[in-house]
């Protein structure tokens, strides 16, 4: 398949070992030397390069999709801090709305997310024409990919490239949002036959199955309207569906159905547990990309520790980078909520030591880090953090400090680059000049930080076993809720709001105790209930322009036009191909 320069893939080495967990299909081979772009030579392993693409920074770094998804939103943001994370400006561009199409972050993702579609393409054709006994299936799955892929990058830039795999010589094709979504639609749901329910056919939550198809295609249905008109004043969520009478938010509603009623995956109690270390599997868990930490791809933990302080360790060996945190106003949506089991959570050792992050102490160093030197390992609370925090310090030794009985002693910390500075983290920002996020040396413990996905210890600050997330039960929730609240099911609508609120319980210390359920249901508290439940998992951004909330100022955000709810294509892209028509605005 010859392809476009502008998406050729690179020469990669691929040991696949770790993406496929299976021993029932050839997708758990170790692949040397896979080339991708015109070898499709190996149905299999083109498949797993696909797959390897959503792992590979693009879903799993909070520099790649995270960025544009949430940095852009009142729910993080990446400030300069003194000396750190000032890299020309590239990181407040997000908050401050000033990105262009040179911005290195807009070009990055660009690249990654059609990096996947060229990638899919190539899996599409090798399983075309392999002879397999799953060449169905893993053909079926490359063409779910290449809808994911595809349907993120119309949602971010707007626009996406398509050639058509079956032909050598088909052109270059670029897909408009507007026009592409009803195709993008009648594509998935044509797949859906041909897909493995998840557990069979040695599925797992890995792999793109019918339950994926259902995640994807309610998504697809809840912002076809903001993607038919980009820069309407208001949309019209309620217009006819693809294919049938039903309107979009029915579409919503018949796919969320689809995920909840069987009741095949169950609310985690502790909501945390969607974001632990252990996470593989989770009952809540629909559609993920796997990480492991092994020789062929380190899995990453920058969604914890890029709001971890850099002297909140977690053992001796690692540390956090103390980067991003939420804005005032999101966090003031949590007001009378506090006691929520997805606001906090505190962490109880083997010997019943609670981890309260509100005094000196001590707590048990009977938990180790295996592949550290068994280092000890600290637990520090899961949630939103703000105040002062505590936990180890290390000895002259480079070591925690323990007492005499062998315990972590807990202490107050301070900045590791402000040394003066108390680590209490403010939820106000005060940025000294409000049109800049940008703080002094002295102000760098500013931002109440976001602890939801756990820290892995294990091996490296970049590392983690814990897996991303792309579609899960509770977000499922929020769809039908907001689809039944367009439709003006209210009653239905607050009653999925309810059984995310309830369904979560608060640590044993507080007596397990179940959130409460709320009364009523407008769309002011509809915008904030679908946050608490999803913050800090890329939806933010549709979110808040669905909900008409993107184009308004906060923290050093000023007033936007319509033009930012799509980013530029990047000027690199538009330097080699005359395909692609830069979008408005920029």
């Amino acid at each position: 398949m010859k392809t476009n320069k502008l998406f050729r893939a690179r020469n990669i080495i691929f040991l696949l070992g770790a993406l496929f967990l299976t021993n029932c299909t050839k997708l758990n081979e170790v692949v040397l030397d896979e080339v991708l772009g015109e070898d499709a030579s190996n149905p299999a392993g083109a498949l797993a390069a696909a797959y390897d693409r959503l792992g590979d920074g693009t879903f799993v770094d909070h520099g790649a999709v995270f960025s544009l998804q949430e940095y852009t939103t009142d729910e993080a943001l990446l400030p300069t801090r003194g000396s750190d994370w000032g890299d020309g400006g590239k990181w407040r561009s997000m908050h401050e709305f000033t990105w262009a199409a040179d911005n290195p972050i807009v070009t990055d993702n660009w690249n990654m997310l059609t990096n996947g579609i060229t990638r899919s393409l190539t899996a599409i054709k090798a399983n075309s024409t392999g002879t397999g006994a799953q060449k169905d299936l893993f053909l079926a799955e490359a063409k779910g990919l290449l809808a994911y892929y595809t349907y993120t990058t119309l949602d971010l830039f707007g626009q996406a490239p398509y050639r058509d795999p079956a032909n050598e010589n088909a052109p270059l094709e670029i897909r408009q949002a507007a026009s592409a979504i009803d195709g993008l639609i009648t594509e998935v749901e044509g797949l859906i036959p041909s897909l493995a329910t998840l557990g069979e056919q040695s599925t797992h939550n890995g792999r793109f199955t019918k339950e994926a198809a259902y995640g994807l295609l309610a998504n697809m249905y809840l912002n076809r309207a903001v993607y038919k008109d980009r820069y309407a004043a208001s949309f019209n969520f309620n217009e006819k569906s693809v294919n049938s009478n039903d309107t979009d938010m029915d579409k919503v509603i018949y796919y969320t159905s689809l995920l909840i009623n069987p009741g095949k995956f169950r609310l985690e109690t502790n909501y945390f547990d969607n974001f632990a270390i252990k996470n593989s599997g989770g009952s809540e868990l629909i559609f993920v990309v796997v990480q492991k930490i092994d020789y062929i791809r380190n899995g990453s933990n920058s969604f914890a520790y890029v709001g971890v302080e850099r002297n909140q360790k977690p053992s001796p060996a690692n540390r956090g980078t103390n980067a991003a945190c939420i804005s005032p106003e999101f966090y003031a949506t949590w007001n009378g909520n506090h006691d929520d089991p997805r606001f906090t959570r505190k962490y109880q050792y083997s010997d019943g030591t609670w981890f309260m992050n509100d005094a000196v102490g001590s707590v048990p160093a009977s938990d180790i880090v295996p592949k550290s030197n068994n280092l000890p390992w600290f637990h520090f609370n899961r949630g939103i953090m703000v105040g002062p925090q505590y936990g180890p310090k290390l000895n002259a030794s480079g070591g925690f400090e323990m007492t005499d009985n062998g315990r972590i002693k807990v202490s107050e910390l301070y900045m590791e680059k402000s040394t003066g500075t108390r680590m209490d983290f403010t939820p106000e920002l005060n940025f000294t000049n409000p049109t800049q996020a940008v703080f002094a040396q002295n102000q760098i413990n500013r931002g109440a930080r976001v602890f939801k996905f756990e820290f892995d210890p294990e091996e490296g600050n970049g590392t983690s076993n814990v897996d991303i997330p792309l579609f899960r039960l509770g977000v499922i929730y929020t769809m039908r809720a907001e689809a039944y609240f367009r439709k003006g099911q209210t009653a239905l609508a607050l009653n999925d709001i309810n059984i995310l609120r309830t369904s979560r319980k608060r640590e044993s210390l507080y007596g397990n105790a179940p959130g409460v359920a709320i009364t009523s249901l407008d769309e002011a508290g509809l915008y904030k209930e679908i946050a608490f439940e999803t913050y800090w998992e890329m939806f933010r951004r549709p979110q808040m322009i669905r909900f008409g909330k993107y184009e308004l100022p906060f923290s050093a955000k000023p007033t936007s036009q319509p033009t930012r709810r799509i980013f530029p294509i990047p000027q690199s892209t538009l330097d080699v191909t005359k395909a692609f028509h830069q979008n408005q605005g920029y």
